[in-house]
């Protein structure tokens, strides 16, 4: 045996027996492992448990029970959120006959009153955890029941019990459910406070998504920050739903119809119903919102591929039946590409990926809204033959714009007189000639949407790519080729690949990789570096990769604040510019999508404070992530040879496992840090 193996764990793994196996009970496993239930710990992960109960409040609307919802911020960074609906039931359960329906909820994982549809038809909280998991990870909670013109209270503490239900006597005016709480500080740490920024703009959303409910929002004016827009006081309440929503995030920008096409329709077969409202500004810079059950579903899914599918077929049909030629040429890319799109479902016993319900996978709803969206589409076109025209016209320009560029081995910058429709997703940028233009390439709609809100329209074009890019290393020709993403990439960028690779048609001055500050981040981030130097090695060579440096933290006392790169910089910080502060509060980011555009510009695009990391050939080790010497706009000399950095591309990445695993094990005993 190696000597590698001869330490005293031998000794003590022999010991391992029954009463190493530890059982969690209760509510220990989501204080053991919060990240399972609401994602993590950090700031993202702390505000989701104000979107637990804010979802339950909403549930009881939506099933036409409650019409108003209060939500307070409190001074003592506890929130209230209250609902005049029915109440949670406070008789005895019939399977914990010593405890009341309200103390099994809220102290008892998989408890509620959705999973059949006698309480609610749709629901958008579904697993029965919502309640028991915010009990579980707040130091305080207090719940008020107003039911049957009689007031209860009961009060809890990281997951147990700390009082009896206590019967409060009788209430006329009132009926409903107030949960107030505070987060544990052992969870989420002692600076950790809710962002009144954030909840304003939670709860604005939800009454976007529900109109027949009216939202009222509180805060002390002392927790708001003297820039921010929230205000201490309003009431959310939008008669016209998800319109109300475009044409306020739209304003003033130009569209190719003067209204947008919009409505709520019922899904076929009692299923639900659907609520849409879409427009198509003439800048082509779009987005995608959808919601299942007043949930966001940021990576989409099937009501999102029903959508989708009913636009096209009801555009198509349309162009055919008025004779409009050149119809068939349009795809569904180049229908939602560069549209604005909200769209809310509500349907019973919805399937979700993951807990945190970020994409709908219930098969059954593409056909449904297909179907529902289809006719209301079909209708609109055909009451305004002008608008129709006109947005017909503009969408097959943009697909004879594609197929002109598929059919071209390399794309010219045309002149600044006609804009080029590049690929749909690409915000591009307005200057006509590639001097000091940049191109971030981003992941994913949502950071690509604060990506667009920060950037300089003159010289930073944005373009967002779903999810992982191909391996083009393991991969072959024909699939590339077929790769969307790879091929969006190569015209936006204009310059061809492989031997057709002409660096005098690159658009871009700087193409810069802007991912996550995480592991997924860092994966696709070596994904598009082994792209380029397999396909575009020149464009390394001459200088034009970059890889952006979001912050991982902000750091704020009374009017100062500064950003820190990592734990390292943000403790030097704590050494240096916060040295003697009494309070830091220390926000960490989530993602580039969960940062406010001002940031994101501030800290990462702004040529003035930002840091960029050039890209060269001796740093293929670094690129590839096994290690952290990247450089600045120094340039390197010497380093190592290319035939070396080919062999080392294709061994990490390549399609022989066998060379991977070797290279593991050669170089595990180097590791000093691991993030699982």
């Amino acid at each position: 045996m190696s000597d590698l193996f001869k330490n005293d764990n031998t000794a003590k793994s022999s010991s391992y027996g029954a009463e190493d196996i530890e059982v969690l009970e209760g509510l220990e496993p989501v204080r053991k492992r919060p990240g399972m239930y609401i994602g993590g710990t950090d700031e993202r992960a702390l505000h989701h448990l104000v979107g637990e109960i804010l979802d339950n409040a909403m549930d009881e609307a939506v099933a036409g029970h409650a019409n108003r919802i209060e939500i307070e911020l409190n001074t003592d960074h506890s929130v209230t959120i209250t609902d005049n609906g029915r109440g949670i039931p406070v008789d005895k359960h019939p399977k914990f006959k010593d405890k009341s329906a309200l103390e099994v909820i809220f102290t008892t994982l998989h408890a509620g009153g959705k999973f059949n549809n006698g309480a609610y038809q749709t629901a958008g909280g579904l697993h029965g955890v919502g309640s028991s998991v915010v009990n579980a990870l707040s130091d305080w909670m207090w719940v008020e029941v107003a039911r049957e013109k009689k007031l209860y209270k009961q009060s809890y503490a990281r997951g147990k019990v700390t009082s009896k239900l206590e019967d409060l006597g009788s209430v006329n005016n009132r009926r409903g459910t107030t949960v107030c709480f505070h987060p544990d500080p052992e969870i989420f740490g002692d600076k950790a406070h809710f962002k009144p920024a954030w909840l304003y703009q939670m709860a604005r959303s939800k009454a976007y998504l529900f109109r027949g409910v009216e939202i009222r929002w509180r805060c002390d004016a002392s927790m708001i920050a003297e820039d921010s827009k929230v205000k201490p006081e309003e009431i959310f309440h939008f008669p016209n739903g998800l319109q109300d929503f475009l044409e306020t995030t739209l304003q003033n920008r130009k569209t190719y119809t003067d209204k947008p096409f919009a409505g709520v329709a019922d899904l076929p077969e009692g299923a639900g119903k659907v609520e849409f409202a879409i427009s198509w500004p003439r800048d082509d810079d779009g987005f995608i919102h959808s919601y299942c059950n007043t949930i966001p579903t940021p990576q989409g899914g099937t009501h999102e591929q029903g959508l989708r599918t009913a636009l096209s077929k009801s555009l198509k049909a349309y162009g055919n039946m008025v004779g409009v030629k050149k119809t068939n040429i349009i795809t569904t890319d180049d229908i939602i590409g560069g549209a604005a799109v909200l769209l809310s479902v509500f349907i019973g016993d919805p399937q979700f990926q993951g807990q945190t319900k970020e994409k709908l996978v219930t098969a059954s709803t593409a056909r449904l809204v297909d179907t529902a969206v289809k006719d209301h589409f079909d209708h609109w076109l055909s009451a305004d033959p002008a608008a129709a025209r006109t947005l017909l016209d503009a969408l097959i320009e943009k697909a004879e714009d594609r197929l002109r560029r598929r059919n071209e081995k390399e794309t010219a910058r045309k002149s600044a007189t006609r804009k080029l429709r590049l690929p749909g997703k690409l915000a591009d940028c307005s200057r006509s000639n590639a001097d000091d233009t940049e191109l971030f390439i981003v992941e994913g709609d949502s950071a690509g949407g604060s990506a667009k809100q920060g950037r300089s329209r003159e010289t930073q074009a944005i373009l967002p790519l779903r999810g992982k890019i191909l391996n083009v290393v393991s991969a072959s020709a024909d699939k590339i080729r077929a790769n969307q993403e790879i091929q969006d990439l190569i015209q936006a960028l204009g310059c061809g690949i492989g031997k057709d690779y002409d660096p005098e048609k690159l658009r871009y001055e700087r193409i810069i990789i802007m991912t996550d500050a995480d592991v997924d981040g860092a994966h696709i981030a070596s994904l598009l570096i082994t792209f380029f130097y397999s396909k575009m090695r020149r464009l390394i060579e001459d200088g034009h990769l970059y890889l952006a440096q979001p912050p991982l933290y902000r750091l704020v006392s009374g009017n100062q604040s500064a950003y820190a790169r990592d734990d390292a910089h943000k403790d030097e910080l704590m050494e240096t510019v916060f040295k003697g502060k009494k309070k830091v509060d220390v926000s960490r980011f989530k993602g580039l999508g969960e940062m406010p555009a001002r940031q994101l510009k501030e800290t990462t695009m702004d040529p003035k404070t930002r840091i960029l990391l050039r890209v060269s050939l001796p740093d293929a080790k670094a690129a590839l992530g096994l290690t952290e010497d990247l450089i600045t706009d120094e340039e390197l000399t010497g380093g190592q040879d290319n035939q070396d950095i080919d062999a080392l591309v294709e061994q990490l990445m390549g399609r022989n496992a066998d060379a991977r695993f070797r290279f593991i094990q050669d170089n595990a005993e180097f590791v000093e840090d691991i993030d699982i």
